[in-house]
Parts: C-alpha cells; structure tokens; sequence
C-alpha cells in the first residue's frame, strides 16, 4: 500500500503515520523528520532549511524534492510507504508522480486530515521539548509532572521558535495558501478522502483503518 497524508501543521500527520506504519508494515517517510535531522547536524541542507523553517516559511521544493527521492529509491520503500509532509505544493506532487513513475510504485490514496484552526494552534502553541534528550511534552495533552522540567532528565524544556503562536499562524497560513491546491490537485485524480482529524489519537486511527477498508 503506498499512501500520502496530507493536512496542516499540528493535524497528527505524523502520529497517524507511525501508527499506519507499525500496523501495516509501511516505510514512515517523514520529510520533517529529515529535515529536523539535517538541522540538528548542521548540513548544508539543515542550515538552508533552518531559515526557512524558523520564520515559518516552507523549505524550497528542490530541496525537499531532491532528499525525498532518495529516500523512496530505499528497499525498503518496496513493501509499501506512507508519505508524511510531503508533497505540500503541486510542484512537490508533479514531482512525486514522476518519481513514483520512474520507480514503478503507483499512489493508492491520499488522505486529507482536517482539524479546525483553533485547534490547531492549541495543539501547536503547548508543545515542548527537551533541548538534551529528546522528550516531547504538550502542555495540555501530555504534561510533565513539574511544569518546565523533563521528567526524564531534569531539564528545562524549550518551547521551539516554529510552536511559538505568532511562528504558529504563520505556519496556518502558509500551508492554507501553498498546500490548499493539493486537495483540488489529488481529488481531480480521483485519489483523495478526507478524515476528521478531531478527538483522541486512537479515535483519528479508528477512522484511518475504516476509511482503509
């Protein structure tokens, strides 16, 4: 099964991915997950992105196409994939159909999550991070047990540049304004369904494996 998941910053497009993929046995392609990795390196790549994902701007589709490409040429992208943050423009899903033509893979389906705004900025706004472990806390879904800390290390937590709410809204409306075509783009090929992305994780993956069905 190879499939795209498509819906704004915040909307649980990763979570649901992860669960898609350890449930299925897909590839997770994670184009954000990539990106954040090559920041934390800091490549060529990761400081170009950096830039333009800290003023809550999109990373240029050349350089999201081009480290997308390579990882879908991976073995094990053979077995089935889920696509998540990408494409985000019709250039990047022009671009991912000439990559899957090439490589002999069709696109089964692409499922479009949508959340309400003002949720999305709640979700967004809360979440933190430790800077030295890892950990990710939301501030309302998933607190720490003292506010500010990691439980698991004893550090402070940071609250990233791009989950601040001015960073945040700016985020909406890019994405509403670059990726909002997409949906014409993929309903035109008869490929799109939407889910409501509201309510508990599982309640999102209920309706996942239904619409799967």
């Amino acid at each position: 099964m190879h499939l795209v998941l498509l819906g704004p910053p915040g909307a649980g497009k990763g979570t649901q991915a992860a669960l898609l993929s350890r449930d299925l046995g897909l590839a997770h392609i994670s184009t954000g997950d990539m990106l954040r990795g090559a920041v934390q390196e800091g490549t060529d790549l990761g400081l170009l992105a950096r830039e333009y994902m800290d003023q809550g701007n999109l990373v240029p589709d050349d350089v999201v196409i081009g480290i997308t490409k390579e990882r879908l040429e991976a073995p094990d992208v053979q077995t089935g994939f889920v696509l998540d943050g990408f494409p985000r423009t019709v250039k990047q899903a022009e671009a991912l159909d000439e990559i899957l033509e090439d490589i002999g893979l069709p696109l089964d389906l692409v499922i479009n999550i949508k959340v309400p705004q003002s949720e999305l900025i709640r979700r967004m706004t809360g979440r933190r991070v430790c800077p030295k472990c890892g950990e990710s806390y939301h501030l309302v879904f998933n607190p720490p047990r003292s506010l500010g800390t990691c439980d698991q290390c004893g550090h402070d937590l940071h609250q990233r540049d791009d989950d601040k709410e001015t960073t945040v809204r700016q985020r909406l409306e890019v994405y509403e304004r670059e990726s909002g075509p997409l949906t014409d783009y993929y309903s035109d090929k008869g490929v799109l369904v939407s889910v409501d992305g509201t309510g508990t994780v599982e309640q999102v993956a209920d309706r996942l494996k239904l619409t799967l069905k």
